[in-house]
């Protein structure tokens, strides 16, 4: 196993977002002081001659590549050239460079929609190219699969120490509130916090309210993410979740009940629901050493504080 040392030299691709931020919080927990970033003015990650060029002038030993263009339903269904051109290059470039400038090993980060839209549930890491994917998600789940493929081929290759995590749905601190471009959780959140703010009795969600999804709170994946990195160094990608999931409609009223309870709640049954479940099979890294500590209401209740800090900064 090769573990991060205090002063190892590592760059977090994409640190300003939901993950990277977390993971540089994680990091910076720990005592490393030599992390390395870029910002999108800084280095265009889709550009390989800009990326090799910033690799050999950082020379990081440890790369983790959280980086890539995301989004929910409506950003993927409307801009999928958009998620397949963006998350293919980025992962390519990286994965690419890190091989050329001799990275010491690199962990790619991608999503648990590259499995099937009818995977036996819970999903394990096997089910991966068993069946149809999800339509709504299609363009995103084939690059992240693609950047697993990358990470084994070049190992196959050129035995680099490229490993992929694969994590659930996710939420926390830095994450995205717009309305037409985020995922369930924050929109839900904000829906409920922007109704509560007008005095609005209802709050629509979209879809029918049945389908099932499992949420992780980001400082937890981060922590997942530096414990594969310092043990875990085998081919195959690692779910990462929490195990347990419940219905979007329960979804829903937790987070009502900590944003807004005196709201009612109507589901407009014409818009997607998208996959009918995704639950993880955690099994491989309970038995890697690794569980999460952050409960839902938990972390809903911190990341609404969160927001409301944020909003209240922008307003003052």
């Amino acid at each position: 196993m090769t573990e991060q040392s205090p002063d190892a030299r590592i760059f977090v691709a994409g640190h300003r977002g939901l993950v990277g931020s977390a993971i540089v919080r994680r990091l910076e927990s720990a005592g490393h002081t030599n992390i390395l970033t870029a910002t999108r003015d800084q280095l265009d990650l889709r550009d390989q001659a800009a990326v090799n060029y910033w690799f050999r002038a950082n020379r990081p030993d440890f790369v983790y590549l959280v980086a890539g263009t995301v989004g929910g339903i409506v950003a993927n269904s409307t801009r999928p050239a958009e998620f397949l051109y963006d998350n293919m290059m980025i992962h390519a470039t990286v994965v690419d460079a890190a091989h050329r400038h001799d990275v010491t090993k690199l962990l790619y980060l991608g999503s648990s929609c590259i499995y099937p839209r009818l995977a036996e549930q819970p999903i394990s890491e096997d089910a991966l190219l068993t069946g149809p994917l999800e339509p709504t998600n299609e363009a995103y789940a084939i690059a992240k699969i693609a950047g697993i493929k990358l990470c084994q081929s070049y190992r196959r290759q050129y035995g680099s120490n490229f490993i992929s995590a694969m994590p659930t749905n996710l939420y926390g601190p830095n994450d995205n509130f717009d309305l037409t471009s985020s995922h369930v959780l924050p929109a839900l959140m904000r829906k409920f916090d922007d109704a509560r703010v007008a005095g609005e009795t209802e709050v629509e969600v979209w879809g029918s309210g049945t389908p099932y999804r499992e949420f992780l709170h980001v400082d937890d994946l981060a922590d997942a993410c530096v414990h594969l990195m310092d043990t875990y160094d085998d081919e195959e990608h690692v779910n990462v979740g929490t195990g347990d999931d419940l219905t979007i409609r329960q979804l829903a009223e937790t987070i009502r009940d900590v944003v807004y309870p005196e709201a009612e709640i109507r589901f407009d049954a014409s818009k997607p629901d998208g996959m009918p479940r995704k639950q993880l099979d955690v099994s491989k890294l309970h038995a890697l050493g690794w569980h999460h500590r952050i409960e839902l209401v938990d972390g809903i209740r911190s990341t609404y504080e969160w927001y409301q800090s944020q909003h209240a900064a922008s307003v003052s």
